[in-house]
């Protein structure tokens, strides 16, 4: 019998490490499971605009419409498809290389996946965050202001999450996926959670 692949979306900031461990847990299960993922962009520095935060954290929030805006221009000239490259490579700067210069990252990034470098100017105007807050807009209204990226998006279910270290591999990372599914698919169903007790592991 044949079944049809399950569309999915998951929702990135490449600034964040937590996504990015999701990221590549979901690619492992794209190999295990019927599913096709197309891949969309949040922004923390949008979710966080007008929060009384520390300064480090402000500094950072400041800094992180950068690399957004930089895939949202990208996509827009050149179609949704450079969309994963870019925040692959991206994100392997970002999170295996700690690349602290967001600019340099993104220079760096264009050129890996062959776009123009002209599109690096995107990350300090704002000509582009109409179509970054809709896209932003369009993922965090299906599960609330009250949670950060990543989210993921399944046959009209959707959750943020899952927030794992290290990114499961084979059979474990095609059970996560399972339960993921299951539970948020369980009407009335809003919640599992412990504290974290390690960073992520991201190697």
């Amino acid at each position: 019998m044949v079944t049809e692949r399950k569309h999915v979306e998951m929702w990135f900031d490449p600034i964040c490490p937590w996504a990015w461990m999701t990221s590549r847990w979901l690619m492992e299960v794209e190999t295990l499971r019927d599913i096709e993922v197309t891949w969309s962009v949040m922004s923390l520095a949008v979710l966080n605009e007008h929060r009384d935060l520390d300064a480090a954290y402000r500094s950072l929030m400041d800094n992180a419409w950068g690399p957004v805006r930089t895939i949202i221009a990208a996509a827009e000239e050149r179609g949704p498809e450079v969309v994963k490259p870019l925040y692959d490579a991206m994100g392997t700067r970002i999170h295996l290389g700690k690349v602290k210069d967001f600019d340099r990252v993104i220079r760096e990034s264009l050129a890996e996946v062959g776009l123009p470098e002209r599109l690096a100017t995107a990350a300090h105007h704002k000509t582009h965050d109409a179509a970054l807050r809709r896209s932003h807009k369009r993922g965090i209204s299906l599960v609330g202001t009250d949670v950060g990226t990543p989210i993921i998006s399944v046959e009209g279910i959707a959750f943020f999450g899952p927030v794992v270290t290290p990114a499961p591999k084979g059979e474990d990372a095609a059970r996560l996926w399972d339960g993921c599914v299951l539970v948020a698919g369980t009407p009335g169903f809003y919640e599992l959670k412990r504290t974290r007790t390690q960073g992520p592991i991201l190697t």
